[in-house]
């Protein structure tokens, strides 16, 4: 007879062990993570598309698994980081596709958590800051490379979309913690990072020792 799966809360049994769902531990899969880092998930972001002139696309670009579009992604990250690194809360980019016309690049940039609830800068500040910022390492004095072939940005980038979001309701939390868990977990800021913990996480304001349950 086969034995009883002993995986909970939607653990698989591999036959070797239990493959848990994210945030759950344990040999089960029975417990919860005590903490969830959310900001990536929750963070502002600004929708941008830019041209890159001086590159030429190829059919594997499209392709996220193929080498051609992994390697000009990290070096496109690597120019925006040194372009965006002085506009307020700049925490990265993610690419999210490339397409014929040269190579048209339409990517996300993240954004720190505002203070608090309110943001000290508003989501349209900020996007006028990244555009600003992209128009002027467009100019040839700032896209110097020594082969000449740095994916550097033209000045028709252009808005897509912003967002912001109020960092302090539990309900925050409810959609990236385990469902059957969800209740006991509430945001927590630290710094610019915005977790999800419960009173079980070591360290943080109202822990409770947790040991056998």
């Amino acid at each position: 007879p086969v034995p009883p799966d002993p995986c909970l809360n939607g653990g698989r049994w591999t036959g070797l062990g239990c493959d848990c769902p994210p945030n759950l531990e344990g040999d089960h899969c029975q417990f919860a993570a005590p903490t969830i880092n959310i900001t990536a998930e929750l963070g502002p972001s600004v929708l941008l598309v830019t041209r890159v002139t001086n590159r030429d696309f190829s059919v594997d670009m499209g392709d996220p698994s193929a080498a051609a579009h992994r390697s000009f992604v990290e070096e496109f990250g690597r120019t925006m980081d040194r372009i965006y690194h002085n506009v307020s809360g700049y925490r990265g980019i993610q690419v999210q596709s490339l397409r014929r016309g040269s190579v048209v690049v339409n990517y996300k940039v993240l954004l720190h958590p505002p203070p608090g609830d309110a943001p000290s800068t508003s989501p349209e500040r900020r996007a006028q800051q990244l555009l600003e910022a992209a128009k002027a390492a467009a100019q040839p004095s700032n896209c110097s490379h020594p082969t000449g072939r740095s994916p550097c940005p033209p000045p028709s980038s252009r808005l897509g979309a912003s967002s912001s979001l109020g960092l302090s309701s539990p309900e925050l939390c409810w959609k990236y913690s385990p469902a059957n868990f969800s209740r006991f977990y509430y945001p927590h800021r630290v710094g610019n990072s915005l977790l999800c913990i419960t009173n079980c996480t070591l360290n943080v304001p109202g822990t409770i020792s947790c040991h056998g349950g």
